[in-house]
């Protein structure tokens, strides 16, 4: 089994999508318009995905999969994602405003779709954390309102993490935002990451230029992985083999 992880899929179909016929499935917010390097970006993920995934493997899914802002309207976006092969773990990023009841979210997904809140996904003796995280304290945007949703999230990923039953030989923690500021600070995410002896931490929510704020791939004995779909060429980058070889 290989562990993959894409993020910031930002997905916008009208209807429920056609692999052979990409132009009858129009998009309501063209990423395209927004840089040109986002030209036909669900049709490349969608080939580059069946090209190295099988439905043996697990891809991680780290937030901002739909632009819907309601989850009716994101019916068509995870229709696309069953037609891909693996099992998808996902969590929420700050533009899925469809993800609100997470029972309503996990009815509507497709069967090879599983949704972290609160929870964990265990495949065997490798386990899937996380949460979507928030701006830390001490970055250039960070305001005073922001600490409320930044303890939040802390608490959910503490949440997550105390869910784990029994031992896992490895944990992989998920999240939409980088879990540091753009200064690269210990965080509260860091100190519990520490806590639980996480090692491996994938990552999003980083697009075009502000991917130079990303973090080294190891530091504070954590291996981090930005994945955010225009980074990776809009490619599942792999993140291990399990069992590893």
């Amino acid at each position: 089994m290989k562990i993959y992880a894409i993020s910031d899929l930002h997905l916008s179909f009208s209807r429920a999508p056609d692999p052979l016929n990409w132009g009858d499935s129009p998009e309501y917010k063209p990423m395209v318009e927004v840089d040109e390097s986002w030209a036909a970006h669900a049709s490349r993920i969608y080939e580059n995905w069946t090209r190295i995934v099988t439905d043996d493997d697990v891809v991680l899914v780290g937030g901002d999969i739909s632009w819907a802002m309601r989850l009716e309207e994101a019916r068509p976006d995870l229709h696309f994602l069953g037609l891909l092969p693996g099992l998808i773990v996902a969590v929420q990023g700050n533009h899925d405003y469809w993800w609100q009841s997470i029972s309503r979210v996990r009815a509507m997904a497709p069967p090879n779709m599983r949704l972290i809140q609160n929870d964990h996904i265990r495949l065997g003796d490798l386990v899937i954390c996380g949460t979507r995280g928030w701006l830390c304290p001490n970055g250039a945007f960070f305001k005073d309102e922001d600490m409320k949703i930044y303890r939040r999230e802390l608490i959910r990923l503490r949440n997550s993490l105390e869910s784990v039953q029994g031992s896992a030989e490895e944990i992989i923690v998920m999240m939409h935002y980088m879990p540091t500021n753009e200064k690269h600070e210990y965080s509260g995410f860091i100190e519990i990451f520490q806590e639980y002896g996480v090692k491996h931490v994938v990552y999003g929510h980083l697009h075009a230029r502000a991917c130079r704020y990303r973090l080294p791939d190891q530091a504070w004995g954590i291996n981090f992985y930005l994945t955010s779909a225009d980074y990776l060429s809009f490619t599942p980058r792999l993140i291990m083999n399990w069992p590893p070889c």
